[in-house]
């Protein structure tokens, strides 16, 4: 079973934007800065990044979770969210709206202002790109919701306990971490995708397919099946995605196919190509 998300990879040309940007206006903390070593390069099958620099930073309240970014070369076409894989990376705070007032003047462009959820009243997100070219909700839970296990945040901006993952259907993304993982299946919602629709082109009233799969620890994956003109994300040959690249999970029993990529680390490739990074918990 899948359990907490515990790191999320981001590709970037500007790991000391980055860093000022996150650390300034997200409150997060360097925790590492380091190197891609040659058996992560080779499990995620992207020989090209063996050396790449890196920077970890993880928020003020806890060491559960952390972003890694991983310098990489630029992707100039690449429209976040308008691509299969990791889309976007939903974060726990404490109030949207003085979140939105903070990051108003900042390197983070708003590209969905707070708004409560079509599904739900007591939800309240809003959407930034970062300067990594990354998406990444800011979500207020104003009081539990019924069916969803989700964490409190413990500082003004905390850890993502959702990621986001575009597919052809709901049946193959479903399907798979069903199979593979032993996630529960979940019911199907339509809802408002503000940022996708601005990036194709549509109404914000345009309401998609999309499902919530619960996992241990306090996490989710939102399943989303993407338009008719949305395809796989395109990336140069030997190195990683542009924008999320991989997402990492606390993983109880890592399947045999997965690639060992460091002590208690090892790496799956999902249904849409995405990279998954699974850290053994026992």
């Amino acid at each position: 079973m899948l359990g907490a998300i515990r790191r999320v990879t981001v590709t970037a040309t500007d790991l000391g934007a980055v860093e000022r940007a996150y650390s300034e206006f997200l409150e997060y903390r360097v925790v590492e800065r380091g190197t891609v070593s040659d058996s992560e390069a080779a499990a995620w099958g992207t020989p090209k990044m063996s050396g790449a620099d890196s920077l970890s930073m993880r928020p003020a309240a806890g060491d559960d979770f952390e972003f890694r970014f991983v310098l990489a070369p630029p992707y100039p076409d690449y429209v976040p969210l308008t691509t299969y894989g990791w889309n976007a990376s939903e974060i726990m705070v404490q109030n949207v709206d003085a979140m939105a007032a903070r990051v108003a003047d900042s390197p983070f462009e708003i590209v969905g202002a707070p708004r409560n959820l079509s599904f739900s009243d007591d939800i309240r997100a809003m959407q930034l790109r970062g300067p990594a070219n990354e998406i990444i909700y800011l979500t207020e839970f104003k009081k539990p919701v019924p069916g969803l296990s989700v964490p409190v945040a413990r500082s003004a901006v905390d850890r993502t306990f959702i990621v986001i993952l575009g597919g052809q259907t709901m049946g193959e993304l479903q399907n798979f971490y069903h199979d593979c993982f032993g996630v529960a299946k979940a019911p199907v919602v339509e809802s408002r995708v503000t940022t996708l629709s601005r990036a194709l082109g549509v109404s914000i009233e345009t309401l998609y397919p999309i499902a919530a799969l619960g996992l241990d620890g306090d996490s989710l994956i939102e399943v989303d099946e993407m338009p008719a003109q949305v395809g796989p994300r395109e990336q140069g040959a030997g190195y990683l995605p542009p924008g999320i690249a991989l997402v990492g999970f606390d993983c109880d029993a890592i399947p045999a196919n997965a690639v060992a990529a460091a002590e208690g680390v090892a790496v799956l490739t999902g249904v849409t190509g995405e990279l998954i990074e699974l850290f053994a918990t026992n």
